[in-house]
């Protein structure tokens, strides 16, 4: 019997993945693109990117690159880019700026270089391509994102209520919250099947998406229960907001394979410092407590904690 020559098959797929990734590397970019990522503290994950010029990094409203942690100053260090260099440059805080673990008052920051601020975040300077700029941001929305709806998780929704109520209180300014729900989304489930239910919610993330600024925080904080944190926003603006999202949900007609589902929400707002609460739960309780108000009312309706 004569055998057919041995083929090394291993040796035909690794020639094969080798050009795949030699294509790969051809079609990327020059890692010319800076950022600050997040490494430790409140804000952890989170992607900078260092335009031209400068960048003020610091705890308040007016800060570029806002973090929450204690120990920050409110307006603690600025970044500059210029002349393909980036620079950072202490603005007199109280605890002071360290490049990996040096204090500083300015210096050029190299690829890889850690910095602290406070007592517990620190920042990575890096620069990404194309490439792996994409690839951070999925993973950071894979950690802080829910699946379904693609709005912020509980997790990521609760830490930053706490920095956001620690920060008003500090600074006596306005936050409001919304909390809404779907009503009678039991029914919508057992009359339509659960696949349904699902295509509801995230059809409702998708027209909040829509109604919400860039800065609030919107988020799926259980089951059909949603939550919008409102940054410098007063009661009554937020109620506006919460009326505009209301009816713009029930102007919608979902369909879902081929039947209409009829879909409306129901809403609660509390603001700090209409609502004197001392942390992110007490708010919670005063945004839940118009909400259950707005159900007990009748449904599909806004009702503020006054």
């Amino acid at each position: 019997m004569v055998m057919a020559p041995f083929e090394d098959d291993s040796e035909k797929t690794n020639v094969s993945q080798m050009g795949d990734v030699v294509r790969e590397l051809m079609g990327r970019s020059p890692r010319d693109r800076a950022y600050l990522i997040v490494l430790t503290g409140a804000n952890v994950g989170e992607m900078h990117r260092l335009e031209s010029g400068e960048s003020i990094i610091g705890r308040g409203t007016a800060a570029t690159i806002r973090l929450g942690d204690d120990g920050i100053s409110r307006r603690h260090a600025r970044v500059v880019t210029e002349n393909n260099t980036v620079r950072i440059e202490d603005l007199g805080s109280s605890n002071g700026t360290l490049v990996n673990g040096s204090l500083v008052k300015e210096v050029v920051l190299r690829d890889g270089d850690k910095i602290q601020f406070g007592s517990s975040t620190i920042l990575k300077f890096t620069y990404h391509d194309k490439l792996e700029e994409n690839f951070q941001r999925a993973m950071y929305d894979a950690a802080l994102r829910d699946d379904l709806t693609k709005a912020f998780n509980k997790k990521y929704f609760i830490d930053r209520l706490e920095q956001e109520v620690a920060f008003v209180r500090k600074h006596n300014s306005p936050l409001s919250l919304v909390m809404f729900d779907v009503d009678h989304f039991k029914h919508v489930n057992d009359t339509f099947g659960h696949v349904a239910g699902d295509y509801v919610l995230a059809k409702l993330a998708e027209i909040t998406q829509g109604v919400v600024r860039t800065e609030d925080i919107f988020a799926r904080y259980g089951g059909e229960e949603f939550s919008i944190l409102c940054r410098g926003i007063p009661l009554l603006s937020a109620g506006s907001m919460a009326e505009r999202l209301r009816g713009t949900v029930e102007a919608t007609e979902l369909v879902f394979d081929t039947r209409e589902i009829p879909v409306t929400i129901s809403l609660g707002v509390a603001a700090f410092p209409d609502v004197p609460a001392q942390n992110g739960t007490e708010l919670i309780a005063a945004a839940d407590e118009a909400l259950y108000s707005a159900k007990n009312a009748g449904r599909n309706r806004v009702c503020l904690k006054q």
